[in-house]
């Protein structure tokens, strides 16, 4: 290293320390994650906040032996600058879509907070490093309990009916849930194909419900009494998902 500057020069302590940093922050964000049995858990925080580290001692002092050449311009911000753009492709594998609800939106987020994060480290912005993760750990662990409970209100459910289709079948089971002050937000009408001729097999359809719920205790009210309709065959109840604007819509 003879030549060149303290500025582009590091330790191998130094370096070992940062890239342990970076796991540590990036284990404590995954561990949130793991807990919570969501796609992208502990080791691939690690991995992905240790790699932003790696990348950015890259960047900073792995070219320090061209410094002093004339036509050599070092910019350290050029490979932070694309993990920062390559990072999405990797959140965006933990952003699952089931109908109209999307998870994963958060843990696709927590990827790439940790990836600026091992940054931080790999630039010796420590200070920063450690605020964020603290930032982010209350955000995922308290703020998480905060915002179900105010929401809790705005939730909905699924609740999946396979039924014979008579006329006014869905008006009968609807009704139920209106008994209980249920709101029917979204109603999706299957019917199940056709036995074939000569076949005793009564028609049926499958009615998938998206309800918004205020009492658990009133939802399964309701499916007790739609359960004990003839016209049933069984019900499903979903689990709670946020709910959307009310609409019907009969699949052919």
């Amino acid at each position: 290293m003879t030549g060149v500057s303290g500025l582009w020069y590091i330790s191998h302590g130094e370096l070992l320390l940062r890239m342990l940093i970076a796991a540590v922050l990036g284990g404590l964000i995954g561990l949130e994650r793991e807990w919570s049995n969501h796609a992208a858990g502990f080791r691939t925080h690690i991995l992905v906040c240790l790699g932003s580290a790696t990348i950015m001692l890259l960047s900073i002092y792995g070219f320090s032996e061209f410094v002093n050449e004339p036509n050599v311009r070092i910019d350290p911000a050029r490979l932070a600058a694309q993990v920062i753009s390559g990072i999405g492709f990797l959140g965006a594998g933990a952003i699952l879509r089931n109908g109209s609800v999307i998870s994963g939106l958060t843990t696709a987020a927590s990827v790439w907070v940790v990836a600026a994060i091992g940054l931080c480290v790999g630039a010796g912005f420590l200070f920063a490093a450690f605020y964020a993760t603290l930032m982010v750990l209350i955000s995922l662990l308290l703020l998480n309990k905060w915002e179900k409970h105010l929401l809790r209100h705005r939730r909905s459910h699924d609740v999946s009916v396979k039924a014979l289709d008579y006329p006014g079948v869905l008006g009968t089971i609807a009704s139920k849930f209106g008994e209980q002050g249920i709101q029917i937000v979204n109603v999706k009408m299957i019917p199940e194909p056709e036995a074939g001729e000569g076949s005793n097999a009564k028609p049926t359809i499958l009615l998938s419900f998206n309800l918004k719920v205020t009492d658990q205790g009133k939802l399964m009210m309701a499916v007790d009494q739609i359960n004990s309709l003839d016209v049933v065959l069984w019900t499903e109840a979903g689990k709670s998902v946020v709910g959307s604007g009310a609409s019907i819509e009969r699949t052919h």
